[in-house]
């Protein structure tokens, strides 16, 4: 019998109806690197706490959410999906007209982890809005299930790309600006306010520490890793240089960050790659940052090609590196770690 349609066929039979799952199986091998097929353009990565599952987002005009399972390498999409429910949190959320339409186009991820296995997502999207998407998320599930909440309208003239959960309620996003970019914050009692001292150009990806102190910025422009206190005068703002085009940063398990982007020797390298140009002297680049001495120390560099072309995240899956990157590709990169 023919393994890779054994798998799909067991997959099928073992989870509910309203999700497409497909098996990894088949997804050639790159040397040591392996690879999870399905997700188109699967710009950003979030682990769920206590699961097996990943949350994807595919960065397309009629993009969507899937999971990946870290243990079988399946992949299933989550929204929209017939398993999908809308409940809309009008008190929390007032200004919100309705649920995103088919131009999707999800972004960055955040989750901000509750009791139960029940969590809140924060979506940034593009498509029919610039806005950020919450939803409930029920991990206690067979298959991770989203509830569709509300939704919160950028600001005129904001970019969003990442955004992250805050200890106190709410959220803060980049405003991905070459010329003038910034940080702002969302709360729903005093809605949108821009975050003092972030002003930089390319601000990308975006966490912050668990006591709310500190944000932890992908400075894309600049090739840098930027790290800005939150409710301190005066402000306190450091850098660190890191040597790519810092897309997104996600903590490791064990308090560092991995900060993952794209090499080139020049930023219109980078968009020819993107527009198909071609991506010859483009790279993917994941580092180890302390945060307490902002220390980088090189993981990778991954050569761009027809596999993985342009990498935008890294995450630590047990014993590897997944790495999500864009430009139309469907495959998520599985490094040693």
């Amino acid at each position: 019998m023919n393994l890779s349609r054994f798998s799909v066929f067991i997959l099928m039979i073992s989870f509910p109806l309203g999700f497409a799952f497909a098996a990894s199986a088949d997804c050639d091998s790159n040397g040591d690197t392996q690879f999870i097929c399905g997700p188109v353009s699967p710009e950003d990565l979030m682990p769920i706490a206590g699961t097996p599952w990943v949350i994807v987002s595919s960065m397309e005009d009629e993009g969507y959410l899937s999971v990946a399972h870290s243990e079988n390498y399946s992949t299933a999409v989550v929204f929209p999906s017939a398993a999908a429910t809308i409940e809309h949190d009008s008190e929390t959320y007032p200004d919100c007209p309705n649920p995103p339409g088919n131009l999707f186009r999800p972004h960055g991820l955040s989750l901000a982890v509750g009791s139960d296995g029940s969590h809140t997502l924060y979506v940034v999207a593009h498509g029919e809005r610039e806005s950020v998407e919450i939803f409930d998320v029920d991990s206690t599930a067979v298959v991770p299930k989203l509830t569709w909440v509300g939704c919160v309208i950028a600001p005129a003239g904001v970019g969003l790309n990442s955004v992250a959960a805050l200890p106190d309620g709410g959220f803060t996003a980049t405003n991905f600006n070459i010329a003038a970019g910034n940080l702002w914050e969302w709360h729903t009692a005093n809605g949108w306010i821009e975050v003092p001292g972030s002003q930089m150009p390319g601000p990308n990806g975006l966490v912050i520490s668990t006591d709310g102190r500190w944000y932890y910025i992908g400075g894309w422009a600049e090739k840098s890793l930027v790290r800005l206190s939150r409710g301190q005068t005066p402000v306190i703002r450091e850098s660190v240089e890191v040597g790519f085009h810092v897309d997104n940063v996600r903590w490791a398990a064990d308090g560092s960050l991995l900060a993952a982007g794209q090499y080139s020797e020049t930023m219109a390298a980078v968009g020819g790659c993107l527009s198909g140009a071609g991506c010859a002297g483009v790279s993917t680049r994941v580092a180890r940052i302390e945060t307490d001495t902002l220390t980088v120390q090189q993981l990778l560099d991954y050569p761009s090609d027809d596999i993985l072309i342009l990498g935008t995240v890294a995450i630590e899956v047990g014993e590897e590196i997944w790495v999500g990157a864009i430009a139309g590709g469907n495959k998520i990169g599985r490094f040693p770690l």
